[in-house]
């Protein structure tokens, strides 16, 4: 029932109940209601209603015995001619916008049995020694349930319960800024079943004298300040259902009684304080609780073979202890259980495959661990599963790809440097060796394609040593010797520049920097290093590339980055700092980027941003290309355009990272071999040719070696040389611009699940374009409704930078147009959009980048 209380309702003369609650009803409620003096109840509760109690309410409501205004949105004081009602036995205002100071002429009614006022704005009055008001309420000897939570009464607890009446069964006084200590004489309050005094700051020990509330089934005493240990006393509470002591300085030992609750205890809390124990065996026993949570203290030991003794356990937090050993294999017997956190403990060993057994699972957390081992197969028939978090382990092996892991991303497998997988989850992918049958067929079935293929390569090689050479001479004419003295000699005289001196920085600087390389600053990894967060001695903060020199491969990526961001100057490509160069330790230091990647803004939860901001960004993605590709004496070639390489400052200006694959090319239309490591899905069709084709001869190649040393001597120069090497020109950066623009705007990885056979990104914005149905693969985030003002405009400038996007990812490289064009193009869009979206005026302020969260 909706709309507004008709006033004509007071005209029933003998009207002695009023129910109306649990209604969508609105407005205010008319006076002439409060003046029904026949009425003995009023229920209105759980409604929409507003406006004021009338002051003389006491006076129109002589004979009413209960009041339920409860979850509404009333607001003003609460009068003090309510005292007036003097049959009343419950009055329920809970849940409203009451302010002001709670009347003490409360204490006058005699007959209350409730008093519900929480979850308002009420105080009590201190100037007046209103602090007293809880202690006055003990003359209320039928009271059973008193609530004033989340309230800001501003007050202390009494220091004595003494006079509260034996009936009392419900006290509520959590988060009402309460201070004191808890009585020591609560124990008579015998009749008392829920204690909730949750978030203030009462401290003192909680009394022993709590043993003798027999009928207790909730204490609820989370985040206080309570000291001392945790009282065997409790054990005496045998009905007790819920025990929250989290958030305060407990110290000690957990006791081993506790375990004897089997009858009522369904959750258990005592993380966040100061306990010093092992977990008591007896925990176990508790077979009947629901949410056990024990997590940040400083436990030790091991996890007992006995958890699978909870069999109704929903969630476990043991996170944050310094419990050791491995998970047993008996937490597969958890069926119910649904969310697990294990993280930052010394755990070892591998994940017990019986994880695959817990199909209630939702959250799972065993991050910073020493978990070793591969991750089960078995966790892929997770269906519920939609948070796994494994970073900063030991594990090894392959990622699986199958079930809930298609919705996982790589924040899920950070810092295992044993991984691999699927190229989503930012690993190396997995090495495996072929059956020794297929090597036997091929060395006995097919000796003429041995021959033949023995012929090209050998061709192959002297064509490509003689543009090798070429191409290794000019390198020289551009490169300076990379050692440590000598790097970066322009950036040293400070030309390049200007906002940023180059200054030395010595190892012994970077591990203060980054307190010794310390995992809480990792950024990131890649296949050639780790980005670490730092701060150096003179208060700059930077990210630091280590780059990993056991990788021949990381070693040419270390100087390639040298030589290119030696060279270069360009306000969207990232800033050298300084470099650092010794025997067994390389890093370059670059700004920090405090928004990180784009890729974080796009998939992230936590972050959006709007259709200009992206536009902004591809903008300077665009502006820094065409810097690279024509704006600088020599054309260079980036070779690995990607969401993660793109980042983002304070004003979410975007600059492009990471030439560790980058080629300097030798003239305007010149072509040159590379490191094609570039990501799937990034890659020009042409790129891809070529990798699979020299990845084919590699294969045959590395089969027969296993058999033939004269093939192992092949195999081994042409991997070095020649193994992942593609012929790349400026169009491979264009089509991976293209596939950027895409990405960017459809919130679609090119690699998506979605995209397989014949259907691909590209082909699938472009059969929206076809068909007009362009919204339909955007960003939902982005559009809005079509009844918005700005929906046609948006939709417009969707439109034309999907068009953009598709002129530069076309299938020849000729057909693609260049970065200069692109760059113009897209300051056309933006124009165009602005003047749109301000009524055909530009103005200034549409520029400013502002970041959202």
């Amino acid at each position: 029932m909706a709309g507004t209380i008709p006033p004509e309702i007071s005209h029933l003369p003998n009207l002695n109940e009023l129910g109306l609650g649990v209604n969508n009803l609105n407005g205010i409620i008319p006076l002439s209601i409060f003046n029904m003096s026949t009425l003995r109840i009023m229920r209105l509760v759980s409604n929409q209603l507003s406006g004021r109690l009338p002051t003389n309410i006491g006076l129109g409501l002589p004979n009413v015995q209960s009041l339920f205004l409860g979850d509404n949105k009333l607001s003003g004081v609460v009068p003090k001619s309510i005292s007036n009602i003097s049959e009343i036995i419950t009055l329920d205002l809970i849940d409203n916008s009451f302010s002001g100071f709670i009347p003490s002429q409360l204490c006058a009614l005699t007959k209350l049995q409730l008093l519900k006022l929480g979850w308002n704005n009420l105080t009590i009055d201190s100037s007046t020694q209103q602090d007293n008001l809880l202690s006055c309420l003990a003359n209320l000897r039928y009271l059973t349930e008193l609530t004033l939570s989340d309230n800001p009464l501003n007050a202390n607890l009494p220091i004595s319960f003494r006079n509260l009446s034996i009936s009392l069964q419900i006290i509520r006084l959590g988060q009402c800024n309460m201070r004191g200590n808890i009585p020591n004489d609560i124990g008579n309050l015998s009749s008392l079943i829920r204690l909730e005094l949750e978030n203030n700051q009462l401290s003192g020990p909680i009394p022993t004298s709590v043993g003798g509330l027999q009928n207790l089934q909730g204490m609820y005493l989370s985040y206080n300040k309570f000291q001392g240990h945790i009282l065997d006393e409790l054990c005496q509470l045998e009905n007790l259902n819920a025990l929250l002591l989290g958030g305060n300085q407990l110290i000690g030992s957990i006791p081993s009684c506790l375990g004897n609750l089997t009858k009522a205890l369904r959750f258990l809390s005592l993380s966040f304080n100061l306990l010093n124990s092992t977990i008591p065996s007896t925990l176990w026993a508790l077979t009947d609780i629901l949410n056990l949570n024990l997590s940040s203290n400083s436990l030790t030991g091991r996890l007992s073979d006995r958890i699978d003794n909870l069999k109704v356990v929903e969630v476990i937090d043991l996170s944050n202890n310094q419990l050791s050993d491995s998970i047993p294999s008996t937490i597969g017997g958890l069926q119910a259980l649904m969310w697990l956190f294990l993280k930052n403990n010394g755990f070892e060993g591998p994940i017990p495959s019986s994880f695959g057994e817990l199909l209630s699972l939702e959250i799972c957390d065993l991050s910073k661990n020493n978990m070793s081992g591969i991750i089960p197969k078995s966790l892929e028939a997770l269906s519920y599963l939609r948070y796994l978090n494994l970073s900063f382990n030991r594990l090894q092996g392959e990622i699986p790809t199958g079930g809930t892991f298609l919705n996982l991303s790589d924040q899920s497998f950070l810092s295992n440097e044993g991984l691999c997988g699927a190229p989503r989850f930012h690993v190396p992918s997995c090495k495996r060796k072929g059956e020794r049958s297929i090597l036997l067929g091929l060395k006995y079935i097919i000796p003429g394609i041995i021959s033949a293929l023995l012929l090209v390569s050998l061709v192959l090689i002297l064509i490509l040593r003689r543009k090798r050479k070429a191409e290794v001479a000019r390198e020289t004419t551009l490169s300076p010797q990379l050692q440590e003295d000598t790097l970066f000699p322009q950036l040293q005289e400070s030309t390049l520049l200007p906002q940023r001196k180059w200054r030395r920085v010595s190892y012994q600087e970077l591990l203060s920097a980054t307190n010794r390389f310390d995992e809480c600053n990792l950024l990131g990894t890649g296949a050639f290093g780790t980005v670490y967060r730092g701060t150096l001695s003179d208060g700059i903060n930077v990210a630091i590339k280590v780059f990993k020199l056991e990788l021949e491969r990381a070693f040419r990526s270390f100087e390639l980055e040298c030589e290119v961001l030696s060279n270069i100057c360009h306000r969207n490509l990232i800033k050298v700092i300084s470099c650092c160069s010794q025997i067994d330790f390389k890093a370059i230091i670059l700004d920090y980027m405090p928004n990180g990647s784009l890729e974080k803004w796009l998939y992230s939860p936590n972050f959006s941003f709007n259709v200009l901001q992206r536009l902004n960004i591809m903008i300077d993605v665009a502006s820094a290309f065409q810097y690279l590709h024509h704006g600088y004496d020599t054309p260079i070639v980036h070779c690995d355009l990607k969401p993660s390489n793109i980042l983002l400052d304070d004003d979410m200006v975007a600059y492009v990272s990471d030439f560790g694959i980058a080629k300097v090319l030798g003239g305007e239309d010149s072509m040159t071999q590379t490191l094609t490591l570039a990501t799937v899905g990034y890659i020009a069709p042409g790129d891809v040719f070529v990798l699979v084709y020299n990845f084919i001869i590699l294969s045959i190649l590395y089969m027969l070696s296993l058999f033939n040393e004269f093939f192992f001597s092949l195999f081994n120069y042409m991997h070095a040389e020649y193994g992942l090497e593609g012929i790349v020109t400026r169009r491979g950066d264009v089509y991976s611009f293209g596939i950027l623009l895409l990405e960017t705007f459809t919130k679609r990885k090119p690699t998506d699940e979605m995209f397989d056979g014949e259907m691909s990104l590209k082909q699938w914005v472009e059969n929206a374009l076809l068909a007009d149905a362009i919204v339909e693969v955007v960003d939902v985030t982005l559009l809005g409704i079509e009844e918005d003002h700005a929906f046609v405009s948006k939709r417009e400038c969707i439109s034309a930078i999907m068009r953009l996007a598709l002129a530069c990812c076309a299938e020849s490289p000729e057909e693609r147009i260049n970065m200069q064009e692109a760059l113009a193009a897209l300051d056309k869009i933006r124009n165009k959009f602005l003047m749109d979206a301000a009524g055909g005026v530009v103005k200034k302020q549409h520029f400013v980048r502002q970041p959202i969260d």
